[in-house]
């Protein structure tokens, strides 16, 4: 019997290869994960960006609070089982108002993992409404596999190096995932996704969490890291980054941080 989703959920990800509407947060969760990472932009004086908008649970509290709250592992347990790692994580965020776009793209030819069992769980801390640009699926698109993607950097592309399927959807295809702050959906590794531009007031904020079983191993070198969150990791195809404790943003944790991402941009390319 599933922990937190249901039945029908769970058979809709297995069909569709996603699922959405799945309440997880709070609203004083959201209101106070939101106000850490505001408060961070703020001192700042910019959005938050690269490379701290990459694996964030290493260096901030919101962020390690979300990657082991008890609701959305609870989700993902249902559809990947109990033994359950961190890949990675990418703080999404759209200005209101403004251009920038997600084309369509599957998490997979970014990962390179075997076998494709990761589910990327994306958590909402706004409201992410058709107007403020959420998330468009392709039904089905996963049991396809592996597209072909192609480097194709464009003005507004929020995609590093502008890797997508390019010239086969519009922004307008698949069906749409709209989200209440507190929300979130599950998609596969192989779901072929996108999100348009923000057009609401307000900024559209989603934490996208990349868990993965611990039996799924990698197929690109150097070896990269994971954060254990749930079960037991009995195959070590990854080496264990430490939890986040103490002071956020400590020199410890930038430390710990820097090394993580540094692997893992020279794993997926995304150094170049």
């Amino acid at each position: 019997m599933p922990k937190k989703l249901t039945d029908e959920q769970v058979e809709a990800y297995r069909w569709d290869g996603f699922v959405g509407g799945i309440q997880v947060l709070s609203d004083k969760e959201v209101s106070c994960f939101r106000s850490e990472l505001e408060a961070f932009e703020a001192s700042n004086g910019k959005a938050l960006d690269f490379p701290e908008r990459s694996k964030s649970y290493l260096l901030f509290e919101f962020a390690d609070a979300i990657v082991h709250h008890t609701a959305v592992l609870d989700a993902v347990e249902d559809v990947i089982g109990p033994d359950i790692l961190v890949y990675h994580t990418t703080m999404n965020t759209k200005e209101a108002r403004n251009e920038a776009y997600i084309p369509w793209h599957q998490d997979d030819d970014y990962f390179h993992l075997d076998p494709p069992e990761h589910v990327t769980a994306w958590v909402a801390l706004s409201d992410a409404s058709e107007e403020a640009g959420c998330m468009r699926m392709i039904p089905g698109s996963r049991a396809d596999g592996l597209v072909p993607h192609v480097e194709k950097p464009e003005k507004d592309h929020l995609i590093r190096l502008g890797k997508a399927i390019h010239d086969r959807f519009d922004l307008t295809d698949g069906v749409s995932v709209p989200l209440k702050a507190g929300e979130m959906s599950l998609h596969h590794t192989h779901t072929i996704h996108s999100s348009g531009p923000n057009r609401s007031d307000n900024r559209r904020i989603g934490y996208a969490v990349s868990y993965i079983p611990a039996h799924v191993r990698p197929l690109t070198e150097p070896r990269t890291t994971v954060l254990p969150v749930r079960g037991q990791d009995r195959h070590s195809y990854f080496d264990h980054e430490t939890r986040l404790s103490g002071a956020p943003l400590s020199a410890a944790a930038r430390q710990a941080h820097e090394a993580a991402y540094a692997r893992y941009a020279a794993a997926t390319g995304i150094s170049r």
